[in-house]
């Protein structure tokens, strides 16, 4: 577990937070830009200091400037992965990734050279050097880096804001691979939420230095009372596995807490922990079940909440199923919300048109 209460000016904000982080998983510091995010993430790695402040990782006290404790960042178990890679340019791949195993002491080397390169997917880099690696290649590399020095805590600074959509297909998978072979915790600054809906387990949604909210992703990301993104990123996350196949029509059912989703067989077997993404885009609302609709995922639900969506001529509703705890997001015309009467305890059907499988 990760507790911190900082405080620290910062130009036009103060970083004024105090929140607690589970020890496993992803928990990802989310918000637009210079809302203190990294400004929190440099904290934590003791590359700032916050006068009066208190750093708590697993039971080891990082910073209390009350008791007079600060450990300085190369004495903190932590690795650092920055937006830039910043590699060593005259040495090659292996050899940046030793840099820092090598200064261990053997008792302290808790992850292998052997694991930082094969969670990273690197085997094929190491005699290269790192002037011809492309920016995914850099950043999976510097990843690689940073778990040699066998951290408690990895902290990742926006690794994916400088890459384009083909760099980052290719380093999504090797964080996801990181976070269930490593055990080791990570916190991943964003603001982008595609990727904290990936990859994130505990979400910290912050704004103008404060931490507004924190929360397991599938609950913050449904709620309509937080300055999350509207406009078309607005959906939920939803946690289940692989319920059953239909083999002749080559389909699968994915199973939330009280929903289910047919859609195309991913080609995972039953049983199969899954993430799915679910947009307001796709989601539409009936008073009634439509049994003559193409549409074959129709939820009975209830409406939780009504909030204005990103244009006045729509609004976001969340409904919850009525069968158990997932909730939905969707996203209709005003007058349409009008002309079904919807309201807080309305009983509807959630039309689900489509769902993302994140893994």
């Amino acid at each position: 577990m990760i507790e911190a209460t900082l405080r620290l000016p910062r130009g036009a904000f103060t970083l004024d937070v105090a929140l607690t982080l589970p020890a496993r998983g992803v928990s990802a510091l989310f918000g637009p830009s210079g809302c203190g995010k990294t400004t929190l993430l440099r904290c934590l790695a003791g590359l700032e200091r916050a006068p009066g402040g208190r750093v708590v990782v697993g039971g080891e006290v990082w910073q209390d400037d009350a008791a007079g404790v600060f450990v300085p960042t190369h004495r903190r178990a932590v690795g650092v992965v920055f937006q830039e890679a910043s590699l060593f340019e005259h040495l090659d791949v292996r050899a940046n990734v030793e840099f820092g195993w090598k200064r261990l002491a053997p008792s302290e080397r808790r992850v292998s050279m052997e694991d930082a390169i094969a969670w990273t997917g690197i085997e094929s880099l190491l005699a290269r050097g790192t002037a011809g690696l492309s920016g995914g290649e850099r950043q999976r590399v510097a990843i690689a880096r940073a778990l040699a020095v066998s951290p408690r805590v990895l902290l990742m600074d926006e690794p994916l804001a400088a890459l384009d959509a083909a760099r980052k297909a290719e380093i999504l998978p090797a964080i996801e691979r990181l976070n269930e072979l490593s055990g080791i915790t990570i916190v991943y600054v964003s603001h982008a939420i595609a990727e904290v809906a990936r990859l994130a387990d505990h979400v910290v949604l912050m704004d103008a230095g404060k931490a507004v909210a924190s929360g397991a992703v599938a609950d913050l990301l449904s709620r309509l009372d937080l300055p999350l993104p509207p406009g078309e990123d607005a959906g939920v996350v939803l946690l289940g596995e692989v319920g059953a196949l239909d083999a002749p029509w080559h389909m699968a059912r994915l199973d939330v807490p009280g929903a289910a989703f047919w859609t195309r067989d991913p080609g995972l077997p039953i049983g199969h922990r899954i993430r799915l993404r679910v947009l307001a885009r796709d989601v539409s609302l009936s008073l009634v079940a439509q049994p003559g609709s193409s549409i074959v995922n129709q939820i009975p639900a209830t409406v939780e909440a009504l909030a204005d969506d990103a244009h006045p001529s729509q609004v976001l509703v969340r409904v919850r199923a009525q069968a158990g705890a997932s909730a939905l997001l969707a996203r209709v015309t005003r007058r349409s919300a009008q002309a079904l009467g919807l309201a807080p305890g309305q009983a509807v059907w959630a039309m689900v048109k489509s769902v993302a499988l994140l893994d």
